[in-house]
């Protein structure tokens, strides 16, 4: 760790999650290796970018595939492809395109958040159906307009509740001529979900972060889907002077997003998820019965992936809050990164644990729930 030492930072033990302000996850030997390999030549990126993207649809049973700058770049892309297609003249006139025809996104009320920024950037209106509790079919149909660019879903869990179902959105806005793009960007695991949105559930793009369950680069992600709007994804894409100019994927991201699709695809995701409940499990074991703490399994997870994790409430009488948990794991070194909910629980998440670390996990929980001094005298 001598890079991060000479920059005065510590190394951290995530048991938070694929979060980006982490560094996502960690990518394995053939990702390095395919990344390290691409920079030493140059080559044709726009032509890199179609070889790669052809690769990858055909390992994801795709029709087509944009390397995106991460899920957050997909999503500009992608509803910039819904608006302006290949027509040059229409790409160059973003943001201002959006006051013309064709510039509505729908998107449902109970799932807007920060990242709806990405349509917004496009200079699209979002037009919103239905409340924070439920959605009727009807208000998808009447949303519906012939200034309608696409429908937005955000996939997972946490985005159901209040949702129509995906397969009800694909239907009505197929109906109407109208394409439906899906943010997935943390759905993997399940490894299936690459052409499970696309190919099965028959949605036009599916958008999946590069650098979370695919453990590919950060600034990375992928557009699959349909072969036209894939097309237009690049012409509003870097290179070409576009909305997408500053969202560069390098040669060495496009690299190391082919690596990291083959190598997952290989992986074996029963064994997988196995050791993720078994990490939980683990944890479990080593906090229950402490006074001050109650702990269960959580499942899903909080992106809706379909493994556990440990949920810790801490509780008066540890003699701690919950925040002054959360600030003591991280003082410490390595700092330990969790993630609180509510107003007295945390999460611990197996996904960002590497071998060992599951250890050092328990260890420095046990250390910042151990009984304070008072408690100590006076029981």
């Amino acid at each position: 760790m001598t890079l991060y030492s000479d920059l005065g930072l510590r190394r951290v033990v995530n048991a938070a999650a694929t979060l980006t302000r982490l560094g996502g996850s960690l990518m394995p030997p053939p990702v390095l290796a395919a990344m390290q390999e691409a920079a030493g030549s140059f080559v044709d990126l726009p032509e890199m970018q179609e070889r790669v993207g052809a690769r990858i649809a055909a390992l994801t049973r795709n029709e087509a595939c944009y390397v995106s700058a991460g899920a957050a770049a997909g999503i500009v892309v992608a509803v910039a492809a819904c608006i302006a297609g290949t027509d040059p003249a229409r790409i160059a006139r973003f943001p201002s395109l959006a006051e013309d025809d064709r510039c509505e996104v729908v998107v449902h009320r109970s799932q807007r958040n920060g990242y709806d920024y990405a349509i917004r950037q496009t200079g699209a209106r979002l037009v919103e159906i239905g409340m924070a509790n439920g959605t009727e079919p009807w208000e998808l149909e009447a949303a519906i307009t012939p200034r309608t660019a696409c429908v937005v879903f955000f996939a997972g869990g946490h985005f159901a509740r209040g949702a129509l179902p995906l397969e009800q959105v694909i239907a009505v806005a197929h109906a109407h001529g109208v394409p439906v793009i899906v943010d997935a960007a943390a759905q993997i695991p399940s490894i299936s979900n690459l052409w499970r949105f696309t190919r099965d559930m028959g949605a036009d793009l599916a958008i999946f972060s590069g650098g979370k369950g695919l453990r590919g680069p950060q600034s990375a992600g992928l557009v699959l889907g349909r072969p036209d709007l894939v097309a237009a994804c690049r012409a509003n894409g870097s290179p070409n002077t576009s909305i997408g100019r500053p969202m560069k994927v390098g040669k060495e991201e496009l690299a190391g997003m082919l690596a990291a699709v083959a190598w997952s695809l290989e992986q074996d995701e029963a064994a997988l998820l196995a050791g993720y409940e078994a990490t939980v499990a683990y944890w479990l074991a080593g906090l229950r019965g402490l006074p001050g703490v109650e702990v269960w399994r959580g499942y899903p997870s909080e992106a809706g992936q379909p493994h556990g994790r440990a949920i810790v409430r801490v509780l008066p009488e540890s003699g701690r809050t919950r925040d002054e948990v959360v600030a003591l794991l991280w003082a410490g070194d390595p700092a330990v990164a969790v993630a609180p909910f509510d107003a007295d629980m945390i999460a611990l998440n197996p996904q960002t644990i590497e071998p060992g670390e599951e250890r050092l996990v328990l260890d420095a929980l046990l250390r910042a729930l151990a009984p304070t001094p008072a408690q100590e005298v006076y029981g």
